[in-house]
């Protein structure tokens, strides 16, 4: 269970910092462009990205800019109002949810229902009502998720106050999530909003989850089902307009699905087994990501985890046994691999792998010796002649 939650851990940590960065840079407005071939290679990936023709490219380049005095003010006004409208959202939830907190004890079940689910459906009213006037854009995330919060917790009070002796918190959560589903898929099917299909898709997940669990299926079988649909559901979304849900969805059904698989092929043979075969399906993964050339942040990630699935595994099979040195002929592969892929995640964790072996290699067998450090300094210098050898022939040819 430690394990489990440090790789969980771990897993959020190297997803911030690397989804987080890029949009703390957008919104600083950093920017990793600094000379003209990188701003090509931008402009390619954009394109890429978001479908985009060389005619539509066209068709931007000449259509006629706005003034600014016109478009400062508009974004003036703009701003004003958006900055009030959320703060006056803000201290009505404020407001709402300090009465609740104070008065909870106090309250009898009818009023807690009306003060949790009640004021939900005002929300969902009101967002309906901005949904379809479309004035207010900029209000409909922070309005769906305060409305989703709300109603889903507002469920939950009326089924205990309805149930207070109940138990099975399975079907409670299965009539709860079946309920945001229903409302959720039905606003999405009418506004088709991101923020609508991203809750839409979170509650539906969960109810075929508790769904599949309350039938009696096992956990693996259904991680592998849902990761692989999730994977597929992210696939499909790049060709909507809500392309920003594509790399979590994509990052969630990866994990899900080697998840599942890890826990069936530990059951069948040993966790070492099985991160060594799971850690090699990420990595081709990783690879399969690349060669789409759409996601550099997901096949980085998907290299460095499933390396690291990969040397763990491998190391724990090979130790104390007659095949130890095949480990370094592996990460000796993998180093090539590397410079072919031109992956850095990779690269990392190959060199990190490779010098921890020598490290525990030259400790087991070579404690005392002097002559295995000039070896290995030796060996060193003659890949690096080689090394150079090889690039100077390159460049011949």
């Amino acid at each position: 269970m430690m394990s489990l939650l440090a790789f969980i851990v771990i897993l959020l940590l190297i997803g911030g910092s690397i989804w987080g960065w890029p949009l703390m840079a957008g919104i600083l407005g950093i920017s990793g462009v600094a000379d003209k071939p990188s701003a090509l290679k931008n402009i390619t990936k954009l394109m890429n990205t978001y479908d985009i023709t060389l005619t539509e490219v066209e068709a931007a380049f000449h259509a006629p800019i706005p003034t600014n005095s016109a478009s400062t003010g508009h974004s003036k006004g703009d701003i004003a109002k958006t900055l009030f409208s959320y703060l006056g959202a803000i201290f009505i939830l404020a407001g709402i949810s300090t009465y609740i907190a104070t008065f909870w004890d106090s309250m009898g079940g009818v009023m807690r229902v009306a003060v949790t689910l009640g004021v939900a459906y005002v929300l969902l009213i009101v967002l309906i009502s901005a949904l379809y006037e479309n004035k207010f854009p900029k209000l409909i995330l922070p309005f769906t998720l305060a409305c989703t919060f709300m109603m889903t917790g507002g469920w939950f009070v009326l089924i205990h106050e309805v149930f207070p002796q109940g138990d099975n918190w399975r079907a409670a959560m299965l009539f709860v999530f079946g309920m945001m589903s229903l409302h959720l898929g039905l606003l999405f099917a009418k506004y088709q909003r991101t923020v609508l299909a991203f809750t839409a898709l979170v509650f539906v997940y969960g109810f075929i989850h508790i769904g599949l669990d309350m039938l009696g299926i096992p956990i693996t079988y259904i991680t592998i089902v849902l990761g692989a649909s999730l994977f597929l559901v992210g696939h499909a979304l790049e060709k909507t307009s809500h392309r920003v849900l594509v790399e979590p969805a994509l990052l969630i059904g990866v994990c899900w699905l080697n998840s599942g698989l890890f826990e069936h092929i530990a059951m069948i043979t040993s966790a070492n087994w099985a991160s060594l075969i799971v850690g090699l399906c990420v990595l081709l993964t990783a690879y399969g990501l690349q060669k789409e050339g759409r996601y550099e942040r997901l096949s980085g990630l998907g290299y460095f985890i499933g390396s690291v699935m990969i040397y763990s595994g491998l190391f724990d099979l090979v130790q104390k046994t007659s095949l130890e040195l095949l480990y370094l002929a592996v990460t000796a592969s993998i180093l090539y691999a590397c410079v072919v892929l031109q992956s850095r995640m990779l690269l990392l964790t190959t060199v990190i792998a490779m010098l921890s072996f020598i490290g525990y290699y030259s400790a087991e067998h070579f404690a005392n010796s002097l002559g295995w450090p000039v070896t290995l300094v030796f060996m060193g210098v003659a890949f690096l002649g080689v090394g150079t050898i090889a690039i100077k022939v390159k460049q011949r040819i």
